[in-house]
């Protein structure tokens, strides 16, 4: 029982860890929209793509933190970040390499969700991958 709901605790705790990074980009978007608008820029894409990125990040950042679809958002999430880690790969600028390095790591924490599912406490608990956990 302890293990279950330590298990449970910490699936959601980082859930909502991995969420405040994505409605944190969201804010970020709105409040300051010239810094990811000149990334994009930068890389000749339309600065208009800020605002589909600003909703999905948003509605990812609401859908962890309620447990709602976890595995495929967790498999979306890992490859959104795996992308839009390119958009920092500046080799002179060692804060963009950071965050380069940051997108990959939360890739992997996404791979390792969409593994572990959403745990209990979840507004929409996933079914065991009774495969994977042989």
């Amino acid at each position: 029982m302890a293990t279950r709901f330590w298990g449970d605790a910490a699936l959601f705790v980082g859930r909502a860890l991995i969420a405040v990074l994505f409605l944190g980009g969201a804010a970020q978007k709105v409040l300051s929209p010239a810094d990811a608008q000149s990334l994009l820029a930068a890389h000749s894409l339309p600065v208009a793509l800020i605002w589909p990125a600003m909703a999905f990040n948003h509605a990812a950042g609401l859908l962890l933190v309620l447990g709602v679809y976890i595995r495929p958002l967790a498999l979306v999430l890992a490859l959104y970040c795996a992308v839009t880690s390119f958009f920092h790969l500046i080799p002179d600028d060692p804060w963009q390499m950071s965050i380069f390095v940051k997108n990959w790591s939360i890739a992997g924490g996404c791979l390792i969700l969409a593994v572990a599912g959403s745990g209990g406490w979840s507004l929409r608990p996933d079914t065991q991958m009774s495969a994977l956990r042989r």
